[in-house]
């Protein structure tokens, strides 16, 4: 059994605001560094100043979003079981539940890579893909998804695994060093002076960037075996029902959570998509600027649920709503300071990545409003995240449901008839807007009630 010394100081001990940061600031940077490789795919194949090898890209986005689905249902759902069986100390749990969830997610990969391979024209019409941009796009998930899908899901969910238990620097080391090495690969991939593969090189330096960074994983695995919880040693995967029932009560939420941002950027694709090749490339990259402050608040909110999973099911009321309250103050004042400087910068940023003068009109526009959205977004991702730590999918799923069929692709539909076709990037504040407000009620409720519940008991009830 892995000494249990630190991870105790950690959930336990460490004053919050320290437990906090020393888990939130490797997750977030890890999430910074993998904006910047998304990032770095837009500006390189941005400077071939072709809007069609652009539109590859943000056309292939769903499919990659999709990944999230197998990475939530296995990385959140596990991860989360890790944490609050570790809050009880019931090691064996903790050692079962992470060989399922990688096994699991090796398992789903492969039939994800099998079954796009199958239904590759079909899914490419879905997509959004028409005569101009179905070559490049096609040969962009070749790499990504063909070849990518199982390095790509295994590389999130061991990170997942490696931060419930408190080690998140591991697991931020881990995701990084495949992201740089992506940047590094890219230009070389992409570019003429290269090998001159455009969208499809950036494909290609993805699926390497993966494969290194499993590679990183499995070392790590190695050389820290007897004292680590995560645990590949197939004698421990099984289908015991309280594991199953635990990981799947968070993961199938989270990755239903996950395939409803898939439709609802297919169906702003597809929106898009109607006003030309210029107008799909300006809404890849203004949403690929406007991830960067997204994806702060998510590894934020991604980073506090090992602490927040622990502490509620050892029953430390208090830590677990300090935590979260003082997560709550440092988020939301970085998101209002990023938003500003999006907004009125939404030109000059937009002109980072590409010179084409048309996309850079309609990308500046379109940022202008999607920044917009953000700090509602991060009290939505803090609140979720709270449900995940503490085994409440269903509370998990509702916001889910919420956010993208009752309320975001709805708003699709209205304004873009109203204010076309701008209005397409004000969806998500006007869907935001409502559901934060209900974040904010359902985290006080959980607040005044969290004395009165009841710890881990296996399942993913509210």
């Amino acid at each position: 059994m892995p000494a249990g010394n630190e991870k105790t100081e950690l959930f336990e001990h460490m004053p919050v605001p320290r437990a906090v940061m020393t888990l939130a600031i490797p997750t977030v940077l890890s999430s910074l560094v993998m904006v910047l490789y998304h990032l770095a795919d837009t500006y390189f194949v941005g400077m071939l100043n072709d809007p069609v090898q652009n539109a590859a890209l943000t056309l292939s986005g769903p499919m990659l979003l999709a990944f999230n689905a197998v990475n939530n249902l296995f990385g959140v759902g596990t991860s989360s079981m890790m944490s609050r069986a570790l809050g009880v100390k019931d090691y064996d749990t903790v050692y079962r539940s992470s060989a399922f969830g990688f096994y699991g997610s090796l398992l789903f990969g492969v039939l994800f890579s099998l079954g796009f391979t199958c239904f590759r024209l079909p899914l490419l019409s879905l997509l959004g893909t028409d005569q101009a941009t179905l070559g490049a796009t096609s040969d962009y998930l070749l790499w990504t998804v063909t070849f990518g899908a199982a390095p790509a899901i295994l590389n999130v969910v061991l990170a997942y695994l490696v931060r419930s238990e408190g080690a998140a620097l591991h697991a931020s080391i881990g995701t990084m060093s495949g992201c740089f090495l992506n940047i590094i690969l890219d230009p070389v991939f992409i570019l003429p002076w290269g090998l001159n593969l455009g969208a499809a090189g950036a494909g290609l330096a993805t699926f390497l960037s993966n494969c290194a960074a499993c590679l990183y994983f499995f070392v790590l695995l190695f050389v820290r075996r007897g004292k680590t919880f995560v645990c590949v040693n197939p004698a421990m995967f099984g289908l015991r029902r309280a594991i199953v029932l635990g990981i799947f009560g968070v993961g199938i939420p989270a990755s239903i959570q996950n395939l409803l941002n898939v439709t609802s950027r297919m169906v702003l694709n597809n929106f898009t998509a109607s006003y030309g090749p210029d107008a799909v490339a300006a809404m890849g990259i203004a949403s690929t600027i406007s991830s960067v402050s997204m994806q702060i608040a998510l590894g934020g909110s991604q980073g506090m649920m090992p602490l927040i999973g622990y502490n509620y099911a050892s029953g430390n009321a208090r830590r677990m709503k300090e935590s979260i309250l003082f997560l709550g103050k440092v988020a939301l004042g970085f998101m209002a300071v990023a938003t500003a400087a999006m907004f009125f910068g939404a030109r000059w940023f937009t002109l980072l990545f590409i010179q084409n003068d048309s996309v850079v009109t309609w990308g500046a526009a379109f940022l202008q409003g999607l920044c917009l959205a953000q700090p509602f977004l991060c009290v939505d991702f803090i609140a979720v995240g709270v449900f995940q730590s503490c085994g409440m999918g269903k509370r998990a799923l509702l916001f889910a449901v919420l956010r993208k069929i009752v309320l975001e692709i709805p708003a699709l539909l209205v304004l873009d008839k109203l204010f076309p076709p701008y209005g397409l990037a004000y969806a998500q504040l006007a869907s935001e807007l409502i559901l934060s407000a209900a974040a904010v009620v359902m985290l006080l409720r959980i607040f005044r009630g969290l004395e009165k519940q009841s710890p881990l008991k296996g399942g993913g009830g509210v």
